[in-house]
């Protein structure tokens, strides 16, 4: 099966400040603010949604195909794509710009400054599903450029290609009628449940009449797991037992990628949707968004430990 990642790359920039940011900062003087933090040092993490994504896919054997844009910085991410046999066949270099890029400096009462520059994601990647079958082809399409968003959805409808819309922090940019577009034709629609109040209002629609233009959605609760609808039914979806919570930064694309696993594998909705939890559970464990590790194998134990037989 064909699996093609839309979406974002980006490198995370980490900073730690050893202080108080509210102890630097004079509130009579916030119109004229010009402050400046020594941090203690940079870590940098491979991130964007379709690179997230697409790691915790290699985890699970299958080899998925991220149709994105990266900068003139891309060796190093094209390094880890590759060792992880992940191809970059898809990915479009833009030469003038830099790979998105988040920089996060969090003081010592976990207060977080953030700046983005989004960089080559301001270029669409325009990748053309010129030999992709239908039978044979998925697509996820999550935050990334939003002309890539609507033009792959198209793309996927006029080939009979089943899509999942994934819209997260995209929300914001949408119209409402190019998001009821993009939504018309999906085979699932995944948000958590903010993002869903989101796109009700931006829409103008309700639930029931989302899922007269998609055929499932799946709404997800953090620790509380998930919950699926679709015009028959509602099924609930317990979260995988977690011991240690150290960042749930970047759980929600590892259960995407479980998700995934599970659609192309033949399994019904609420058993893909399980092992999006399972995925979802490893992203939670260590810090940064591509820092877990897990085999197949020891996937498919924690999933009988949580849930019994596949």
């Amino acid at each position: 099966m064909n699996i093609y990642i839309s979406g974002s790359l980006a490198y995370d920039r980490i900073m730690d400040f050893p202080g108080k940011f509210s102890d630097h900062i004079l509130p009579d003087k916030i119109h004229i603010l010009n402050v400046c933090f020594n941090v203690n040092g940079m870590v940098e993490k491979f991130g964007g949604t379709a690179g997230n994504i697409a790691y915790s896919l290699s985890l699970l054997n299958e080899k998925p195909f991220i149709i994105a844009t990266i900068g003139k910085d891309y060796k190093n991410y094209f390094d880890w794509l590759e060792k992880n046999n992940i191809p970059v066949d898809g990915i479009k270099i833009i030469h003038e710009e830099f790979t998105a890029g988040a920089y996060i400096t969090t003081d010592r009462a976990d207060n977080q400054i953030t700046g983005f520059n989004p960089g080559a994601m301001k270029y669409p990647s325009r990748y053309q599903f010129t030999d992709s079958k239908a039978e044979s082809s998925i697509a996820l399409i999550a935050p990334g450029n939003l002309d890539d968003m609507i033009e792959y959805a198209r793309m996927c409808r006029s080939k009979d290609i089943r899509y999942i819309c994934d819209p997260g922090q995209s929300l914001t940019i949408w119209e409402k009628k190019n998001l009821k577009e993009w939504l018309d034709g999906s085979m699932l629609l995944i948000s958590n449940d903010y993002e869903l109040e989101l796109i009700m209002k931006i829409t103008g629609m309700d639930k029931k009449e989302l899922l007269g233009i998609t055929k499932t959605i799946i709404t997800t609760f953090g620790e509380n797991g998930s919950l699926i609808s679709t015009s028959e039914f509602d099924a609930r979806i317990p979260a995988t037992k977690v011991h240690d919570v150290v960042d749930p930064t970047g759980a929600g694309d590892a259960y995407r990628a479980g998700l995934l696993k599970g659609i192309v594998t033949g399994r019904d909705i609420q058993t893909a949707a399980r092992m999006g939890t399972v995925a979802a559970a490893y992203a939670i464990g260590k810090y940064g968004t591509q820092e877990h590790y897990f085999t197949y194998e020891d996937f498919i134990e924690r999933y009988r430990n949580n849930f019994g037989e596949m």
